[in-house]
């Protein structure tokens, strides 16, 4: 640490838990869809409510963070994603649900920005790959959690929005504590417009690794809200009974994210992500073909430990690219997130022009053959 009490790292860690909130987006769009009697592209197109914000508000929050600080930044953010879950409660309709992700995803955004930035004022350079890595494993566990708690409101209190108070209680751990904590911040090297932001996306090396970031993400919301439509088209499977298989993903999301904590501190993170995406293509060959449950399970659990490390290694490449812009670069990656707005709403339109889910994997397909472009070009970084 860099003088920096370990107790208190423990709200950053709670925020890290908020943060997944944002994955209520993949099994809640499967209780929309069903709730509205809505299409694959029309149930999806709900995701790009909370992701349009990635897109829009990540800069101008790398910019706030210049003028308010990183702390503030970050309750500020969990404080919005308490408000976005009250909504549902009252109120659930297409507009309402609408608005809270909405809402969801202008927290979301607002916290993905400043998190990280404020670990890196927290921890040596060294531990910094390790220190997200963990943040990220943190964030599993409650990605996994989450569409549990909403199956098990949907079977044992008959509405699966049961699982938003709850959340949304949980959400206030961060809010209060780091808004009555202090913590020591870098001072920014210079306060910067939005042009500059952007501009910085004319580097090649930021470019590469902000495209990274976008499919990413795109991989890891359309396996959300992909797994379940598949065990249901070629399994048979009820709603309740496939949505389990988001939790799968995301336990072996959780146990590669603490075993890549531990690998990073040890083995290169450029042959680590390469391996991963090789993982990936092998799951998404499987996924695509796979007809019986076990091939199609292990397949979703190969996806999971393929995606589990591929944001920290990108996140961590981008704040040691320019360490005196951090909270720019950190603008820029999160805005990246866009992508799980982006991504799923293109494998909604290939799965109904396709009549099947078949259409959405081959875009996860593509997704991960565009990751070992950016394999090989963090390679190429290290032989320079």
């Amino acid at each position: 640490m860099k003088n920096t009490s370990p107790i208190k790292f423990i709200p950053v860690i709670f925020a890290f838990l908020t943060m997944a909130y944002s994955d209520i987006v993949g099994i809640a769009t499967n209780y929309i869809k069903r709730d509205f009697a809505l299409s694959d592209s029309a149930a999806n197109a709900f995701g790009m409510a909370v992701f349009f914000w990635f897109l829009v508000a990540s800069v101008p929050t790398g910019m706030l963070m210049n003028k308010i600080g990183r702390r503030r930044t970050v309750a500020i953010s969990t404080g919005i994603t308490c408000a976005a879950m009250l909504v549902p409660m009252a109120n659930y309709s297409e507009l309402s649900m609408a608005l809270s992700f909405a809402m969801l995803g202008v927290g979301n955004t607002m916290l993905q920005v400043s998190i990280n930035p404020l670990v890196a004022d927290m921890v040596s350079e060294r531990r910094l790959a390790t220190s997200l890595t963990f943040g990220q494993f943190a964030k599993s566990i409650a990605s996994f959690a989450t569409p549990i708690l909403v199956i098990m409101c949907a079977k044992h209190f008959g509405s699966w929005r049961g699982a938003y108070p709850v959340l949304a209680a949980l959400s206030l751990i961060p809010t209060l504590s780091l808004a009555l904590s202090k913590i020591e911040e870098s001072a920014p090297a210079k306060t910067s417009s939005f042009g500059e932001c952007l501009g910085l996306l004319k580097i090649p090396a930021v470019l590469v690794l902000f495209s990274g970031i976008l499919v990413h993400v795109g991989i890891d919301v359309g396996a959300n809200i992909t797994a379940p439509k598949i065990l249901m088209e070629r399994a048979g499977f009820a709603l309740e009974q496939a949505g389990y298989a988001v939790s799968l993903y995301f336990f072996f999301r959780i146990a590669t994210s603490f075993a890549g904590a531990i690998i990073l501190a040890k083995v290169s993170a450029k042959k680590f992500f390469a391996a991963s995406v090789g993982i990936m293509a092998i799951a998404a060959a499987i996924l695509f073909f796979a007809q019986a449950k076990p091939a199609i399970y292990a397949a979703i659990a190969l996806l999971g430990v393929g995606n589990a490390n591929i944001f920290s290694v990108i996140f961590t490449k981008a704040l040691q690219l320019m360490p005196e812009r951090k909270n720019e670069m950190s603008g820029l990656m999160v805005m990246g997130i866009a992508g799980g707005g982006i991504f799923p709403y293109l494998m909604g339109v290939a799965s109904d022009a396709a009549g099947s889910q078949s259409g959405a994997v081959a875009v996860i397909f593509a997704c991960v053959a565009y990751l070992a472009v950016v394999a090989f070009n963090l390679k190429k970084d290290a032989a320079a």
